[in-house]
């Protein structure tokens, strides 16, 4: 959903969605499966959001692997199925972006190495600090998918001019290998800064929420 609107909605002349529209395909695309696969899986979609959850104490360590390979395998499948469809434009050249992420000179806005380190992790652990928050069983019942998209939108937002936005190792590994060597030699950063980011986030949510549970039962002692 979010790398289709980005190579095939993005600039179409004229009527293009932008980097807005983009945005919100990456958010409504987590939103609307959440609802539809949530109850069967987790929706995870994202090998660094479930290492996150494990981290996190929210996710067993033995379906790791299980999950991490189901989401690559997605992620090939929906680059290829987008390169199918992309290709049938006669002046299509896929190592021309085809929605991977990158730094340096491929970055959007020419940004560094370092400035897409930082991004890469401090989304992704807000984006996991959102998840671990909206899914808590104290949270509203039935919002966590709105929050969660809403979250990945804003993400989005603030961040496609330096990486193009990533926060999903699946989701650059599958258009990476379609937009050729540039987009594999820096992939390393997109695995790397996900996970970690991830990571974080999952132990700053199990601060404030241990810090949260202890003043709960302070004040019912009381």
């Amino acid at each position: 959903g979010g790398c289709g609107s980005a190579v095939l909605a993005a600039a179409f002349p004229d009527v293009g969605i932008g980097l807005l529209g983009v945005s919100l395909a990456f958010g409504l695309t987590v939103l609307t499966m959440a609802y539809a696969i949530g109850h069967i899986s987790g929706c995870h979609l994202n090998p660094a959001v479930s290492i996150g959850l494990w981290a996190g104490g929210r996710f067993p360590a033995n379906q790791l692997l299980p999950y991490i390979a189901a989401q690559v395998a997605g992620g090939l499948v929906a680059g290829a199925v987008l390169y199918l469809i992309a290709s049938g434009k006669a002046d299509f050249n896929a190592a021309a972006g085809f929605a991977a992420n990158g730094y340096g000179e491929h970055s959007p806005g020419g940004y560094s190495l370092l400035s897409a380190l930082v991004t890469e992790v401090v989304m992704t652990m807000m984006f996991l600090l959102v998840i671990m928050g909206a899914t808590d069983e104290r949270a509203p019942k039935g919002m966590a998918p709105v929050a969660i998209g809403l979250c990945l939108t804003l993400i989005h937002l603030i961040s496609i001019p330096v990486t193009n936005t990533s926060v999903n190792p699946a989701r650059s590994t599958g258009v990476a290998l379609f937009a050729g060597d540039w987009a594999i030699m820096q992939l390393w950063l997109f695995w790397i800064a996900p996970v970690v980011g991830a990571v974080l986030g999952a132990a700053a949510y199990r601060f404030i929420s241990h810090e949260s549970e202890a003043k709960v039962a302070v004040s019912a002692t009381a």
